[in-house]
């Protein structure tokens, strides 16, 4: 191996294992450490923020990675170390214009705020997180700022989600989206509503978990290389190659809302099941970008776990954990899991009014971040919006502008363009796959998920972020990004279920 090669990715595995050490800090502050942590957690979490951003930006990188640039772009697409060096290029580029010590700064505020995020949703209480949020919107604005070739203050924020995208064309793809969605929304509004009651009941928790990890383990979910926990918010977190965790949370009353969680988390861990064990512990070991895998637990939530195959196989399994099920029929059940129904809650929305979440809070950062709102009229703006999108009026705080946990643990905007960019890439994914399996639903069946698990493994997960999002989607349908197959088969499907 070339020697600056070597030393280069000496540096960045480095960096690597002092980010991973983060998300494992992460991870027990949001399933195990006390409440007492959380002030020294932040200083802990700044600590490595700042080592991991030095490394990067450090000069004697910078050398390394321009000796090595001409060798690299001269490299097929599929050469890994030559990824490695344009995948450093791109992330220092971007971080060499942030001081370390603003990072760490954010670092250690967001660590904070998690905590007392905790405290206040199930309060209610926002005036308590209006100061740390008011926080939050100075800390993105004075980030954005230290990028001077950006159109939008969101489009640097952005680069580090999904990268190539901007604000506006993150708003024309809304745009495109909404103007076919809303219309098939209001189609389904006004058709014979589905009757859902029979999802309501009363659910134990650990049977729910046990349930839910029976699925996990069908689907393909390592249990010798993972665990489930419970947490505020659902997520799964990467620590190496071997050891990639999920976490849930299970309402007694529900028990839809821990079974979709886990299902959805398993698509993410599945992506990072199925990368290429030789970029483990490097800069290449990760989803491309977040709608790339935001897709895979869309994909599995929806497509396979909504679907009547997944069902003709687990739907017996959850008759026997749960009696209350024994007599409701599986055409009653599915139905009743595909009901449109608007809400509250982004996590909980159906497959009809989830964008129509990411559209609300994609504007409302734009709007804190352009200063054009102030987060003391968030609320209000929030509740607005809700009314005049969805129709429904927000009973408190909780289920209004307090429930998503990316504004009060991270950088507030940049996000929520990749939820939406996978719903639409989950289906271009799934259909793809499907033309190329064509007996793949009737394994569903059987409760035999490989052959999709193998085929999304081959043509999307093992690259990791060694080749571009637009790279990887082009390779694998022959198809840029597009909203058609996502219509396709939303209008298809709620056209059968409603009788439109």
């Amino acid at each position: 191996m070339n020697p600056s090669l070597a030393t280069l990715k000496d540096r960045l595995a480095m960096m690597t294992d002092l980010n991973l050490t983060g998300s494992i800090l992460n991870w027990d502050q949001a399933t195990m450490m006390p409440e007492g942590g959380s002030e020294q957690r932040g200083r802990q979490m700044a600590t490595l923020s700042k080592l991991s951003h030095e490394l990067l930006v450090s000069k004697e990188t910078g050398d390394l990675i321009q000796e090595l640039t001409p060798w690299a772009e001269q490299q097929p697409m599929e050469n890994i170390e030559a990824a490695f060096v344009r995948e450093a290029r791109r992330q220092r580029d971007l971080e060499v214009n942030v001081p370390s010590s603003l990072n760490s700064e954010m670092s250690e505020h967001y660590s904070r705020m998690y905590t007392a995020w905790t405290i206040a949703r199930p309060k209610d209480d926002f005036s308590s997180l209006k100061p740390l949020l008011e926080k939050s919107v100075e800390l993105s604005k004075r980030f954005s700022d230290c990028f001077k070739n950006m159109d939008h203050p969101m489009d640097a924020l952005i680069q580090y989600a999904d990268f190539g995208v901007t604000v506006k064309s993150a708003k024309q793809l809304f745009s495109d989206l909404r103007s076919q969605l809303v219309p098939l929304v209001k189609r389904v509004a006004s058709a014979k509503q589905i009757d859902s009651s029979c999802l309501i009941g009363d659910f134990e928790e650990t049977a729910q978990l046990e349930f839910c990890k029976t699925v996990a383990r069908q689907i393909g979910y390592d249990f010798n290389r993972g665990r489930m926990d419970l947490s505020a918010h659902p997520f799964m977190t990467r620590l190496s190659g071997g050891d990639i965790r999920i976490t849930t949370r299970a309402i007694r009353s529900d028990i839809t809302d821990c079974l979709f969680s886990v299902i959805h988390e398993v698509g993410h861990a599945l992506y990072e099941f199925g990368i290429n064990p030789l970029l483990d512990g490097n800069i290449l070991a990760g989803g491309v970008s977040s709608g790339v895998h935001e897709s895979q637990s869309r994909l599995w939530e929806n497509r396979v776990g909504r679907g009547k195959p997944f069902w003709d196989y687990f739907y017996p399994i959850l008759q026997k954990s749960f009696p209350h099920f024994e007599k409701v029929s599986q055409t009653h059940f599915i139905r009743a899991i595909n009901k449109v129904e608007p809400g509250f809650i982004r996590v909980d929305a159906d497959e009809l009014t989830y964008n129509l979440h990411v559209m609300i809070r994609f504007d409302l950062e734009c709007q804190l971040l352009e200063g054009k709102l102030a987060v003391r009229d968030l609320p209000d703006a929030w509740n607005e919006r809700y009314k005049s999108d969805l129709g429904v009026t927000v009973p408190n705080m909780k289920n209004g502008c307090l429930q998503d946990v990316h504004w009060f643990g991270g950088r507030l905007g940049g996000a929520f363009q990749g939820y939406t960019i996978g719903n639409i890439l989950s289906a271009q994914f799934y259909d793809t796959a499907s033309h190329k399996l064509p007996n793949m639903e009737q394994d569903f069946i059987r409760g035999d998920f490989s052959k999709l698990k193998s085929w999304l493994n081959t043509n999307l997960h093992h690259w990791g972020a060694s080749i571009s999002p637009d790279a990887l989607i082009q390779l694998s349908t022959r198809q840029d990004l597009s909203i058609k197959p996502y219509m396709t088969y939303l209008t298809e499907k709620y056209s059968r279920l409603y009788g439109l």
